[in-house]
This record gives structure tokens, sequence and C-alpha cells, in this order.
């Protein structure tokens, strides 16, 4: 079974920083796109980064400037970098990871149970 933990969420002050971290393990084959969203109290679930392997990373446009994914494929780890935090980062921020379990599968969305972050003076 592929699990997906986050950590790295926590209380900051606005304009502070985080930096979540997200660890996949189990069956696994091949890790294809991951990304991190997030979910605010009575708001869709919106995507915040993406990285697919190899490839050029893209972003929400609350997050460009301040946000910056990065993946570490022997680690099977995606981090988020947040810097210059508003209060309208607060939200639980999720892992998502696109992964082949084993050769005979094809790939699947995983998720983490979330992290939550929240901004506030």
């Amino acid at each position: 079974q592929v699990q997906l933990v986050e950590s790295g969420g926590g209380l900051v002050q606005p304009g502070g920083s985080l930096r979540l971290a997200c660890a996949a393990s189990g069956s696994i084959f091949t890790i294809y796109t991951m990304g991190w969203y997030r979910q605010a109290p009575g708001k869709q679930r919106e995507m915040v980064a993406t990285i697919p392997s190899g490839g050029r990373a893209n972003y929400a446009d609350s997050a460009k400037g301040r946000f910056t994914i990065s993946r570490d494929n022997a680690k099977k780890t995606v981090y988020l970098q947040m810097n210059s935090l508003k209060q309208e980062d607060t939200a639980v921020y999720y892992c998502n990871a696109n992964i082949r379990a084993t050769v005979w599968d094809r790939g699947n969305d995983y998720w983490g149970q979330g992290t939550q972050v929240t901004v506030s003076s």
C-alpha cells in the first residue's frame, strides 16, 4: 500500500515562512507528478503547486513568487517552501502524488491526510 505523510505545518505570523514535506512510502515503482493542494474552511480544494518528474513546476497564481515546490526522488519526497505567508494562506495542505505502484499497475492518485497551516498575528 502506498502512503503519503505530510509534515511541517503549524502556526506562523504573516510574513513568516514554513517548509512542508511529504514522503511517499510503500509499494512504489514510479512516481510521476507530485503536488500540493490546500483547502480552507468552506472552500473547494485548490491546487497550489505541482511538479512532474523531470519537468517544470507550475503554481497557482496566489503562490507564484512566494512558494517553491521541489522534490527529492531518492527520498521519494516533495517539499513546499512557503515564504511571505499571508492570512489567506491558512488552510489544510494536502500532498498528492500520481504513483505507479508496481510494473503491472497504472498510475493512480494518492493523497496524504493533510497538515494544518495557520497564518495569524
